[in-house]
């Protein structure tokens, strides 16, 4: 990590990023009832990948950061999986 400073020019952040504001554009459409729901949920999960990485990026060992990505990662998978739900649900 030569190049890297801080979580700011992890590539993989910057995408996150990208996605959570897409996650909240195309949850503003959901209905109003689910806003406690899976829109909710969705969105934190979402905001969640970024977060992580950002965390982990601002431990001092490299094993932390690992373990950050991985929360990352698992974030992710949840957030897939609620992306599923809607689907099947329309």
């Amino acid at each position: 990590m030569e190049n890297i400073k801080t979580h700011k020019d992890l590539e993989v952040w910057k995408k996150s990023i990208d996605l959570v504001s897409e996650i909240y554009e195309i949850t503003k459409s959901f209905p109003k009832e689910e806003i406690y729901g899976l829109t909710n949920q969705i969105r934190r999960s979402a905001v969640s990948i970024p977060s992580n990485i950002a965390e982990g990026a601002g431990r001092n060992h490299d094993k932390e950061f690992i373990q950050f990505l991985y929360i990352a990662m698992g974030s992710s998978s949840e957030l897939e999986t609620q992306i599923f739900i809607c689907k099947n649900l329309k």
